[in-house]
């Protein structure tokens, strides 16, 4: 029985057209992620055999394939959830997401300095990856993660809260080699209400999520 499943869109293909086209959300949702969400599940398969027969030699691959496509899995889902047609701008206490903007603020020491990190960690990937906003629950501050695949380079405990996906099927077909150009016009997108919703629940939930008094 498959343990995970490809989400539905929250959005048709086109809504977020021009920044990005609707083939591209086609594919990357229909294809891409749908290879992340099977990999996760033929993984599980192949580990419980393992179980089953006692049988270990291939053990590290295992371990890395589930690795790399249940995080392709998580990053994706949140991915589309992080972006709206209507999005863009930046968060602010009219539109609900004041303490979002505080705890930015507070971190970052303003959002033109965070979006400018961001923003750089995401474009300057080597090869395939992720810029993500992350709550680390330990310091309880705001961090930008530079994810290299899906799962390397990260700090552990610590909850994606924006992600911009670096890879090149998130945007060759329309940007070609220009990723700067598609990192910039992902700030058209962004939906501050998810973020916002996302650091409140990984704030009320710190203690369970700190390791360490």
């Amino acid at each position: 029985m498959a343990i995970y499943t490809l989400p539905d869109l929250p959005y048709d293909y086109a809504s977020l057209e021009p920044v990005i086209s609707g083939e591209i959300i086609e594919l990357h949702h229909d294809k891409h992620h749908a290879a992340y969400v099977k990999g996760a599940n033929d993984t599980l398969d192949r580990l419980a055999e393992a179980r089953d027969k006692d049988a270990w030699d291939s053990i590290n691959g295992l371990e890395k394939n589930l690795a790399f496509h249940l995080s392709g899995h998580i990053l994706h889902s949140i991915y589309w959830r992080n972006m709206t047609g209507d999005g863009g701008g930046e968060p602010l206490e009219r539109d609900g997401t004041g303490e979002l903007a505080d705890a930015i603020a507070e971190s970052f020491g303003s959002f033109a300095k965070f979006k400018a990190q961001l923003s750089k960690a995401s474009a300057t990937t080597q090869g395939s990856g992720w810029g993500v906003l992350a709550f680390e629950p330990v310091s309880g501050r705001l961090v930008v993660e530079q994810i290299y695949d899906h799962q390397g380079n990260v700090g552990q405990g610590s909850v994606p809260l924006l992600v911009f996906d670096a890879w090149e099927h998130a945007f060759y077909l329309q940007y070609r080699n220009q990723k700067v150009d598609f990192v910039e016009a992902m700030w058209r997108v962004v939906n501050w209400q998810d973020v916002a919703a996302r650091y409140t629940a990984a704030r009320t939930n710190a203690a369970a999520l700190t390791l360490a008094p």
